[in-house]
């Protein structure tokens, strides 16, 4: 069954994907668990309007739980259900997604947490059940009308009967937020976040880090030398095993506008689309993303304006560079934009450490690609 679900959350066509879901859906025995169902969930497009669509579009499993596919804008922003809707921000991974901690303000008065790029989701479980009520993306109209296509699966009846009670049906809120407690469930299972990338192997003694990518951790985690690990670093401990490499503030770093995206409204105000959030400070903030899997999840920033991880990390180093060279996007051969949104950056955090020059930037980005979980080495292309 899982082989044949996956089918549709490779992306290979809606015919395909449908096909595959019928059959074994039809005979499969059930499932025992929460993590169970929430992994066939995952996987089905069944839970969007026109039955296009699943979790695992925007967020494919072979491509580190990234969107994949190619639309009119490249890969900055995501197809919707019905073929024609763009989304307005690049999906984020959802691997190692489940260590996020929930939306919160810090003692410090910084908000730190939750799920999508402006925290609007206290957890998983909020998260999950986003995207299909979303009329850019899966465009469900309620969530009476996702319960109704859960009850078209016997199987998924039996086990929302059996995992959470033979009543769940009765109130369709109910079913609703057992539908998303499976996907959550699924989503805290170890494939999401397998610490088992190079950088992990050479935590364990397994693997040896380069000369090259051990300049670049160390490039990382030294304040002296880089601004790095201010913002990605969230264990005390540099070689905590369980590190994120974020520590889930929120930041505006100056990113530009992406100008393929001319179908937005006006400027992405991040962390002031938060309805937990009514501060103007706030405005042009997001998350800190994790960097497990950076260098196979572009393109990057919040709307996907860079396609290639070297240049993110130019662009940082323009705030500590006085060269002019420096300050040129190699990927349009013009300067940098301005800043999406101007007023907030985080600049006390962006103009930490000195300039860097090719070795040390070919370095970071080196020891960058060593945080790729082993089963996505070779979508480095090396």
């Amino acid at each position: 069954m899982r082989a044949a679900m996956r089918i549709w959350g490779m992306g290979t066509g809606m015919a395909m994907g449908l096909a595959a879901l019928a059959g074994p859906l039809a005979a499969g025995p059930g499932f025992g668990s929460w993590e169970s169902l929430g992994e066939a969930l995952f996987f089905d497009p069944n839970l969007s309007r026109d039955r296009t669509q699943a979790c695992a579009t925007c967020h494919d499993p072979n491509s580190g739980f990234v969107d994949p596919r190619e639309t009119d804008l490249g890969r900055a922003v995501s197809l919707g259900d019905d073929g024609r809707s763009l989304g307005t921000r690049n999906a984020p991974t959802v691997g190692y997604a489940a260590l996020t901690p929930p939306f919160h303000l810090s003692a410090e008065g910084k908000w730190v947490g939750g799920l999508f790029l402006d925290g609007r989701a206290a957890d998983l479980e909020a998260q999950a059940g986003g995207p299909p009520l979303n009329q850019v993306e899966m465009a469900m109209p309620d969530k009476p009308a996702v319960v109704a296509r859960l009850r078209e699966t016997p199987e998924y009846v039996a086990a929302l009967e059996a995992l959470a009670g033979k009543a769940v049906f009765d109130i369709p809120e109910a079913a609703y937020d057992a539908m998303t407690r499976a996907i959550a469930a699924y989503e805290r299972t170890p494939e999401f976040a397998p610490f088992d990338s190079k950088y992990d192997r050479y935590l364990r003694g397994e693997y040896e880090l380069t000369r090259q990518e051990d300049l670049g951790r160390l490039l990382f985690f030294s304040q002296q030398f880089t601004n790095c690990n201010l913002c990605h670093q969230l264990k005390t401990s540099p070689v905590d095993p369980q590190e994120t490499f974020s520590n889930y503030e929120y930041h505006n770093i100056g990113v530009p506008p992406n100008p393929a995206l001319a179908h937005m409204a006006g400027p992405d105000r991040g962390l002031m689309d938060n309805p937990g959030v009514d501060d103007l400070a706030q405005a042009g903030k997001f998350k800190v993303p994790s960097l497990r899997n950076v260098a196979v999840t572009g393109p990057y920033m919040h709307n996907g304006v860079f396609e290639d991880l070297r240049t993110v990390v130019l662009f940082y180093n323009t705030y500590n560079t006085r060269s002019e060279a420096r300050q040129i996007n190699p990927e349009t051969g013009q300067p940098f934009a301005a800043p999406e949104v101007d007023g907030t950056l985080s600049m006390k955090e962006l103009t930490t450490g000195p300039a860097l020059e090719d070795d040390r930037i070919d370095a970071l980005v080196a020891f960058l690609k060593t945080l790729t979980d082993a089963r996505y080495e070779d979508l480095l292309g090396e």
